[in-house]
C-alpha cells in the first residue's frame, strides 16, 4: 500500500493511497479537536458542532447537502471522538469533485442557523438519553469517569443534557473559529485516486482557510485522579460491568503486544475470557476485551453482561484469567493464532476504501507520519510470549484498575467486589 502525503501552503496536510480495481473514492476531512479539549461547561460541544456543519451554508441547505451525495448513490457521515472528528463520505469516482466540494462547503463555510442550534440541543438531549437506556453504554462511561476522574479524556463525548441546553449559537462559533484551522487539519483519500489531483482539490476547496493557534488539550498526567470503583443499583436484568486498565498512549511500542495480549484476552470467541467466562461457567452471555489509545494515555477494557446473581463469581472468574496472563507465557500455538487473528484483521480492514482513509487520515493527524499496514504486521509478528507476559504484569495492576458496575443492588455487594480485586 503506497500512503503519500502533501502538506499545502496553509498548513493542512493531504495522505492518499491508491487502489487499483475498484470504482469508488472515499474522502475524509480530519480536524484534530475532540472531547478531550472540552470542560465540564462546554461538555459535548465537539460533537454538537458535528452535528451543526450538516445544517446548511451560505450556498446549500442541509437538504442540498445531503442529496448532493446520497443522490449520486453516495454516503455521507461523520463521528467525534475524544482527540479528533472527521467528516467523510464515500462515492463513485467520477463524483468526487462534486462531493468534495460539498464536503469543503460544509467544514468551512456552515452558517450555524439559530434555530438550527435550537432544534438539535434537542435531537443531541435525545441521543444522550438513547444511550441512557443501555446499561453497557452507561456502565462503561461510569468506567471511563472513574478511570480518568475529574479529567475531560473521563466525559462522555456526546456531553450531558445539562451541558448540551447550555450551550449557544456564539459559544459553538467561537469553539469552531479556535479548533477548526489549517494545522489541526488532515484530508484523507483512499481509493481510484490520484494523488496530486487530490492535492489540488484540497487546496482549491480548502486552500484558503487562514492559520490559528488552537488551544491544545489538558494532558494526562500520573497525579491525574483514578478511582477503584463506581457502582450504580438499577432496575435492569443483567449486571453489568465495565473494568478498565489505564495505561500508556500510542506512541508507546508496547502497543503491538498490547493488540496480541487483547486478543488472548476477549477480543474474539477463541479467547479466554469467552472460553471461561460464558462456556465454562455460563456466567454471561456476552464478555469481550478492547484497547482504547490516545496521544499520552489509553486503556485495556473488559466489558461484559452478567447473571445478577452471580455477578461476584463472574468478577471472580475474570480476574483468575487475568492472573494467569500475568503468571504464566502464552503457549507458542495460542500466541500464534492470536497474532494471525491481528494480521488477518489488518488485510481484511484494508480491502475498504473507508478502512483506508481513516488508517491514513487518523495516523497523520495523531502522529504526523503514516505506519503502513505491512510494517504494523510485521511487529505484531516480531512479538514474543515474554513481551505479553512482561505487558500483562505491568498492565493488569489493581493500582491502574478502575471496575464500574449497574445492576439490582449492586451496591450492597460493592464490599465483596473489592475484595475480589485484590488478587491482582
Amino acid at each position: 500500500m503506497d500512503f503519500k502525503t502533501t502538506k499545502i501552503e496553509n498548513g493542512i496536510r493531504v495522505v492518499t493511497v491508491g487502489m487499483p480495481g475498484v470504482e469508488s473514492v472515499s474522502a475524509g476531512i480530519w480536524t484534530g479537536v475532540g472531547s478531550r479539549f472540552e470542560n465540564e461547561e462546554n461538555s459535548g460541544i465537539s460533537h454538537f458542532l458535528e452535528h451543526m456543519l450538516f445544517k446548511g451554508t451560505k450556498k446549500r441547505t442541509a437538504r442540498d447537502i445531503v442529496c448532493s451525495i446520497e443522490g449520486r448513490g453516495g454516503y455521507l457521515n461523520a463521528f467525534t471522538q475524544e482527540e479528533n472528528t472527521c467528516y467523510y463520505f464515500r462515492v463513485a469516482a467520477d463524483g468526487l469533485k462534486g462531493a468534495y466540494a460539498v464536503l469543503s462547503d460544509m467544514v468551512t463555510a456552515s452558517s450555524f442557523p439559530a434555530k438550527e442550534v435550537a432544534r438539535e440541543q434537542g435531537v443531541i438531549v435525545e441521543e444522550i438519553m438513547m444511550y441512557r437506556d443501555q446499561p453497557s453504554h452507561v456502565v462503561y462511561e461510569m468506567m471511563t469517569d472513574a478511570m480518568w476522574h475529574g479529567h475531560p479524556v473521563g466525559m462522555p463525548v456526546a456531553g450531558t443534557p445539562e451541558s448540551v441546553r447550555g450551550t449557544k449559537r456564539s459559544d459553538l462559533v467561537r469553539f469552531y473559529k479556535n479548533h477548526y484551522e489549517p494545522s489541526s487539519i488532515v484530508a484523507s483519500f483512499a481509493g481510484k485516486v490520484d494523488h496530486e489531483k487530490c492535492v489540488e482539490l484540497v487546496r482549491k476547496n480548502l486552500g484558503r482557510m487562514k492559520p490559528g493557534h488552537p488551544d491544545s488539550a489538558r494532558p494526562v498526567r500520573a497525579k491525574t485522579r483514578q478511582k477503584l470503583v463506581a457502582l450504580k443499583d438499577s432496575s435492569i436484568e443483567q449486571a453489568h460491568m465495565a473494568m478498565g486498565f489505564r495505561i500508556f498512549g500510542r506512541k508507546d511500542p508496547r502497543k503491538y503486544a498490547l493488540r496480541v495480549l487483547n486478543v488472548v484476552l476477549g477480543e474474539n470467541m477463541s479467547s479466554r475470557l469467552f472460553f471461561s467466562v460464558r462456556e465454562k461457567h455460563g456466567l454471561a452471555y456476552s464478555i469481550n476485551s478492547s484497547v482504547q489509545m490516545m496521544q499520552d494515555t489509553g486503556a485495556l477494557v473488559i466489558t461484559g453482561g452478567f447473571d445478577k446473581v452471580r455477578i461476584v463469581k463472574a468478577l471472580d472468574v475474570t480476574l483468575k484469567e487475568l492472573v494467569k496472563l500475568k503468571s504464566k507465557c502464552v503457549p507458542k500455538a495460542e500466541l500464534k493464532r492470536a497474532k494471525d487473528y491481528v494480521t488477518g484483521q489488518i488485510k481484511l480492514g484494508m480491502e475498504s476504501t473507508s478502512s483506508r482513509m481513516i488508517w491514513g487520515g487518523e495516523q497523520l493527524l495523531a502522529t504526523n507520519k503514516i505506519v503502513a499496514p505491512d510494517e504494523v504486521m510485521k511487529s505484531i509478528n516480531e512479538v514474543t510470549a515474554d513481551d505479553v507476559r512482561d505487558l500483562a504484569e505491568y498492565v493488569l495492576d489493581s493500582d491502574r484498575m478502575s471496575l464500574a458496575g449497574i445492576s439490582p443492588d449492586i451496591e450492597s455487594s460493592g464490599a465483596a467486589l473489592e475484595r475480589a480485586l485484590k488478587c491482582l
